[in-house]
């Protein structure tokens, strides 16, 4: 498959399957030595059935990969274990999410499935606007404490989301905030409001920053999310998009996202 000059391959041979775990090293910041998804991993993913999708520039080299496995048979769901792009490469993430998409569409999924850290602004607007998939789970502390050089020091919240392989959401801008503030955020300013049948619920520019430079800042806004999130969940609401300022968009079934 190849668009926007990158081309993705589905990867069986190892010293390309090693050169992905490398490539995750090099994304989540630890030794490749101890990558986080060592290489025999992925190809024992492989030959179970599942998939390591890789992207490669036009000069050949490896800028973004994913992998996916099969969920339940009977839900024909596929479960999209890790992925990554270089973010200095545009169209790099649609064209190895598309590749995943194919590939799990060819073999009967209807769903694909994958978690993200719900503070990772960038990210949340690629799921939800730009794939048009929805986050239908908040996960709390889901792996416990992480080492690896981007999640160190804080705790491991996650937020599902599922993606409609046969008939995604188209991208839309969501709408800005307004009605009743229901929670200030760490810096002062409004964390979450509500209209009454939507929820808004901001997170910070850039949450890898922030950890890096005030870890406990970066826990507080953690936490305040979190608090949001789980009462939203609760109410039966799920996650339909991001603003280019921050704000999420918590809808339940049937309000407009």
């Amino acid at each position: 498959m190849t668009t926007t000059g990158v081309t993705v391959r589905t990867l069986h041979e190892v010293p390309r399957i090693a050169a992905v775990a490398d490539f995750f090293s090099d994304v989540w910041q630890t030794p490749r030595a101890t990558p986080p998804y060592p290489a025999e991993v992925l190809h024992s993913l492989v030959h179970a059935g599942g998939a390591v999708h890789a992207a490669y520039t036009a000069a050949g080299d490896l800028c973004g990969a994913a992998v996916a496995v099969f969920g339940e048979p009977a839900a024909r769901d596929v479960y999209s274990f890790v992925a990554a792009a270089r973010t200095s490469d545009r169209g790099v993430g649609v064209a190895v999410k598309q590749a995943q998409r194919e590939w799990a569409l060819a073999r009967g999924a209807r769903t694909m499935r994958w978690t993200f850290d719900p503070l990772v602004a960038r990210n949340a607007r690629f799921n939800l606007v730009k794939l048009g998939a929805a986050g239908t789970e908040y996960l709390v502390d889901f792996y416990g404490p992480m080492a690896d050089g981007l999640n160190e020091g804080d705790e491991s919240d996650r937020l599902t989301v599922t993606w409609d392989l046969a008939a995604p959401r188209p991208p839309q801008e969501p709408p800005a905030p307004t009605g009743t503030v229901l929670a200030t955020a760490p810096d002062g300013d409004p964390l979450a409001r509500t209209d009454g049948a939507t929820v808004w619920c901001r997170v910070p520019d850039d949450i890898v920053k922030l950890r890096a430079a005030d870890p406990a800042l970066a826990l507080r806004w953690r936490r305040a999310v979190r608090d949001v999130f789980t009462a939203a969940f609760a109410e039966g609401r799920t996650a339909t998009g991001l603003s280019r300022a921050g704000w999420y968009t918590l809808t339940r079934e049937g309000t407009p996202a």
